[in-house]
């Protein structure tokens, strides 16, 4: 465990990364499939908030206090320091409210539309984290990362047509991806200090004070409902896999990924979601031409994209 607030030691790591066959550094590629597996888990989140009965806040208030004892009990289990200083804490318990507030806002927009239609929104997270990585991290606005961008929204946007009737359900799912594509952003600059399960502890830590207080604030003990049995076993398989497992390995692979790398590879949970969707709900309307279409733009950008990535480079170079 390094100190808080202590970097990491980076040039340790990249002399101990390996290259494949194509030349490519294979901590990298051990990232992206960890990061394909943790996306796949989040499809199966929209899975779950459909099926859990309670309300969108109480949902995240109980997967919240589960993620966070999850990771309690793991740091004293393996006897893990997990100390940060005041201005780390401060930082990541603000975190937490973004990240709350993403998790509420795509719950909600599950129950007031339908599991595709968030998933849609939810693609608008690359879009988002193309226009606000640079002007956080103060470089230049890639165009590339733009239009990529904007061929992932148009390929969502051809699997579904929007309805009017889903409006409210509609601008809940892109203010979540807003938030979504902010705290990603933060959490890619936090994990060179800082280890991957620590910064979930105290950013979902931080999401459960913040959702306490809002529950406490509009109506008190009364807005903490008490779960079905039912819904027990899916609130604790969304609080342990679905997130304290998940949300580590999602910030721990942006030591060596891009936010917006990470939010490329992420717009494959639409695709994941909405074929489980079908599995579990079997609505044939949501397998139509237009999501085979859509389908094959998103990847087709996911994949290609890194490849054009690397011919701009090598023509600079030139």
């Amino acid at each position: 465990m390094t100190e808080p607030g202590a970097p990491y030691n980076q040039k340790a790591t990249h002399l101990g990364a390996k290259k494949d066959v194509f030349g490519t550094n294979s901590g990298v590629n051990k990232n992206l499939l960890i990061l394909h597996f943790t996306v796949f888990i989040w499809g199966f989140t929209g899975i779950l908030g459909q099926l859990i009965s309670i309300s969108a806040v109480n949902l995240v208030w109980y997967r919240v206090l589960i993620a966070s004892l999850s990771l309690f009990l793991y740091f004293k289990f393996n006897k893990t320091a997990f100390k940060v200083n005041r201005n780390t804490l401060l930082k990541l318990m603000l975190t937490g409210a973004l990240v709350g507030g993403h998790w509420i806002l795509f719950f909600a927009s599950i129950k007031l539309s339908t599991v595709p239609v968030t998933l849609v929104c939810l693609s608008s997270i690359t879009l988002f984290t193309a226009i606000f990585e640079p002007i956080i991290n103060k470089k230049r606005i890639s165009k590339m990362e733009i239009i990529a961008g904007i061929f992932i929204v148009l390929g969502i946007i051809l699997i579904f047509k929007f309805e009017t009737k889903y409006t409210k359900g509609i601008i809940a799912g892109l203010v979540s991806a807003v938030l979504a594509s902010l705290f990603a952003i933060i959490n890619s600059r936090q994990v060179k200090h800082h280890e991957a399960p620590v910064i979930a502890f105290y950013e979902l830590s931080g999401a459960l004070l913040w959702i306490t207080i809002y529950l406490l604030a509009t109506g008190g003990p009364a807005e903490f409902a008490i779960p079905k049995p039912a819904d027990i076993g899916y609130l604790v398989l969304l609080g342990t896999v679905c997130t304290s497992l998940a949300y580590v390995a999602g910030v721990s692979v942006m030591r060596e990924l891009s936010a917006f790398r990470v939010a490329l590879i992420t717009n494959l949970e639409p695709v994941y979601g909405i074929i489980m969707a079908f599995l579990f709900f079997g609505d044939m309307n949501k397998m139509s031409v237009g999501f085979w279409v859509g389908s094959v733009i998103i990847l087709s950008t996911i994949f290609l994209f890194p490849v054009a990535q690397k011919q701009v480079v090598k023509r600079r170079n030139r």
